[in-house]
């Protein structure tokens, strides 16, 4: 059994250590689905990238965007939203941390 709470905090540390402000740690793999916790610095981003065949993302911390086409959809701690099958990229606005549940074919 995984505790989230606990890999949140000990990543929001290692993300604040690192110079590139994130860090991640795969929390499941089972098949095709795979669990990621991602800490984000506040103003830390990921590069538009192509999106899995099917995900979601979840704000366990802090306050982050997809940035999709130009466009920001902000989350907030405690939000649930699926990934856009389109290229996208996230921005933390705070020190932030998620859990993306993606399918990978």
């Amino acid at each position: 059994m995984v505790d989230l709470e606990q890999v949140a905090v000990e990543h929001a540390a290692r993300a604040a250590e690192s110079p590139h402000g994130r860090s991640s740690h795969l929390v499941l793999h089972d098949g095709v689905l795979r669990q990621t916790v991602i800490a984000l610095t506040a103003g830390t981003s990921l590069d538009e990238h192509n999106a899995p065949a099917a995900a979601s993302l979840q704000v366990l911390h802090g306050r982050v965007s997809l940035t999709i086409a130009g466009r920001l959809q902000e989350l907030s701690a405690g939000q649930l939203h699926p990934v856009p099958q389109e290229r996208h990229g996230l921005l933390a606005h705070v020190d932030s941390v998620v859990l993306l549940t993606a399918v990978t074919v």
